[in-house]
């Protein structure tokens, strides 16, 4: 007996039932035996001898798949758009986005961060054509699980935006805002995570169907953010707003120079166009202004006087800028094209934007004084949503953990991203008072 084997084995025999391999059909397989002619490593695509990872037989060459794990199911604005139908276009040019219409619920959502000047928000749709480099609202495309670099691509039209408007206005909105303190109405801002004038605003008028519901009303405050000149189509009912509401009007102009402007915001108008369209909102009696923003560090820096010029002899009653902000889902867009298109600036970027979303305080305090010394010697009046939040002084942060703090801020919505790129870039922020104090939060 074998010394392993203590016991005599049992009488009955084992019978084993052959079992079939699964063969995964739907795969190439590799070749059953290497050509010793062919060269070792993997092979391109379409090659002679190139195959797929096959289960049965993984080689160096040929390793097997990797198999997809099964995703949780979509949720919320996700699914939204993961159903949303496409939307009928006119356009022709294979370079055009796709276009889905979204059904949402609201179309005026509250921001409650006290770091910004307005209570509400209308973005008529997700996605943007203009395709800005630097784009900051990129991020709002990973809340659908769709990738940040698709936010040009992929443009989301909001469904039914004027009966929505109506309905939120009569049942959200207030005529005596907290910030101030009831002295003044809510306020509403247009275009802050998208351009309200982009090419699709063309074809399907939600921007116009918007302004229309805020034109029946009184007592409103309303502000308009955009680089298209389109805006001048809308000179009509963007007075009938002003005549009985406060209306601020701000145009976008980053640089003169129309070939940058071209890299930097490959689908918007050109310069020329933005500041005619300042010249003839103007003429029409509306308050406008010029916003420089972002400021790219050695990019168009420079240009920030000649700007600021040009913006007041097209009429401009204010001029701002701040620079660049820049969030994780735009810096994977905009640090590549930074290597591609600036490498002697791709170090400097990369050592202040990598692990901040922000360029270091020295600089941002520099170009905060250059923007006041142009306003004083230009004659600029001051930004009309200075002096909208209350002029309290915020408290220094604790430097302990706070659990409290720790969880209002896991809990931070859009807004939170949208105060950064307002007021992130400043190193001082001005309230009506006069005062002047540090920013807290970096």
């Amino acid at each position: 007996m074998s010394p392993v084997l203590l016991h005599p084995a049992p009488s009955f025999t084992t019978r084993r039932r052959p079992v079939c391999r699964p063969a995964v059909r739907f795969l190439p397989f590799c070749p059953e035996t290497p050509d010793p002619t062919a060269e070792a490593g993997p092979r391109a695509p379409g090659e002679t001898g190139w195959c797929k990872g096959s289960l049965e037989k993984p080689a160096a060459d040929c390793p097997p798949p990797q198999l997809r794990s099964a995703r949780a199911p979509l949720v919320g604005i996700a699914r939204l758009a993961a159903n949303s139908p496409p939307a009928e276009t006119r356009r022709r040019s294979a370079e055009k986005p796709e276009y889905f219409f979204l059904p949402v619920k609201s179309i005026l959502n509250r921001c409650d961060s006290d770091r910004v000047p307005f209570d509400w928000t209308i973005n008529p749709y997700r996605g943007c054509e203009f395709g800005c480099k630097y784009c900051y609202a990129r991020y709002t495309h990973e809340y659908m699980e769709i990738d940040g670099g698709e936010f040009e691509r992929k443009i989301f039209v909001k469904k039914d935006a004027a009966t929505l408007v109506a309905s939120d206005i009569a049942r959200k909105y207030s005529y005596q805002s907290k910030a101030s303190g009831g002295m003044q109405s809510e306020h509403i801002a247009i275009g802050t995570a998208t351009d309200p004038y982009q090419p699709a605003e063309r074809e399907y008028r939600v921007t116009r169907a918007c302004l229309e519901e805020l034109a029946k009303r009184e007592r409103l405050s309303v502000s308009i953010i955009t680089k298209s000149n389109q805006i001048v189509r809308d000179i009509d009912v963007l007075k009938a707003i002003a005549e009985n509401s406060s209306l601020i009007v701000n145009i976008t102009v980053t640089t003169l120079r129309t070939r940058l402007a071209r890299l930097l915001e490959p689908r918007a108008p050109r310069p020329d166009l933005r500041l005619d369209a300042v010249r003839q909102l103007r003429e029409a009696g509306l308050e406008v202004g010029v916003s420089a923003s972002p400021l790219l560090p050695g990019i168009n820096d420079g240009e920030l006087e000649a700007v600021a010029a040009a913006s007041s002899a097209a009429g401009a009653l204010w001029f701002y800028s701040g620079v660049l902000f820049l969030m994780p889902a735009s810096a994977k867009q905009f640090l590549p094209f930074i290597q591609k298109r600036f490498p002697k600036l791709a170090t400097q970027y990369q050592q202040w934007y990598s692990r901040n979303g922000y360029a270091p305080e020295e600089y941002r305090e520099k170009i905060s004084e250059r923007v006041r010394r142009i306003r004083e010697r230009l004659g600029f009046v001051p930004r009309p949503w200075e002096g909208m939040r209350p002029t309290t002084r915020p408290a220094q942060m604790s430097l302990a953990w706070d659990a409290g703090a720790i969880s209002q801020l896991q809990q931070a919505d859009v807004c939170d991203e949208v105060a950064k790129f307002w007021q992130g870039t400043d190193a001082r922020v001005k309230r009506a008072t006069g005062e002047t104090y540090q920013l807290t939060l970096k």
